[in-house]
């Protein structure tokens, strides 16, 4: 059985950079490669390059290094 997600926590890459302060969502792209410890999608369709985070990942992620974050 695969893992069990809330679907109102999720994210798509513009909602990571909004998280981050990132001007861009392209960028999270960029971070995904340079930070190995950011946290990868959860979903991910390739066909549509359609990429999807946990929210509560991405913003105890951007506190614990130091990254700004809306919430």
């Amino acid at each position: 059985m695969g893992r069990k997600i809330d679907v109102d926590d999720l994210v798509d890459a513009q909602g990571v950079a909004d998280r981050l302060g990132l001007a861009q969502r392209n960028t999270v792209s960029l971070y995904l490669k340079r930070y190995p410890d950011m946290p990868r999608p959860v979903v991910v369709f390739e066909k549509s390059r359609i990429r999807l985070w946990l929210n509560s990942e991405i913003i105890e992620w951007a506190r614990s290094t130091g990254r700004s974050s809306s919430e």
